[in-house]
């Protein structure tokens, strides 16, 4: 029987339902994939790239609490998120000026807006 991904400690429904849109459907699965390589396929299945996700996964896989993360481990922590990111552009995602934006917060994240005429 498999175990729900909610049930790990710091990951709750969202975060189970955004794995399961990422075909990764249960706490064995995402454990023997790893912190990278299931936050790798989130990107993929159309997730933004958010760093407190990111490294809130890897302390849940490591059974400690989110915010235990400190300092130089935060630090390579960043350093693989941001690689993640990169790999995640260049294989089709976000790109150019568009990930730069999103990197600083500009983009909206309900998408472009239409000029629209008043009527």
């Amino acid at each position: 029987m498999e175990t729900p991904i909610s049930t790990i400690r710091n990951l709750g429904p969202a975060t189970q339902e955004a794995f399961a849109r990422a075909g990764i459907s249960s706490a064995e699965s995402l454990r023997a994939l790893g912190a990278d390589a299931a936050y790798a396929r989130l990107l993929g299945a159309g997730e933004r790239p958010h760093f407190i996700g990111y490294y809130v996964l890897v302390m849940a896989l490591q059974g400690r609490p989110w915010n235990d993360c400190k300092g130089a481990e935060k630090d390579a922590l960043r350093a693989r998120f941001d690689a993640l990111k990169a790999a995640h552009a260049r294989n089709g995602g976000i790109a150019g000026i568009e990930a730069i934006l999103d990197e600083i917060g500009v983009i909206d994240p309900a998408g472009p807006r239409r000029n629209r005429r008043s009527g």
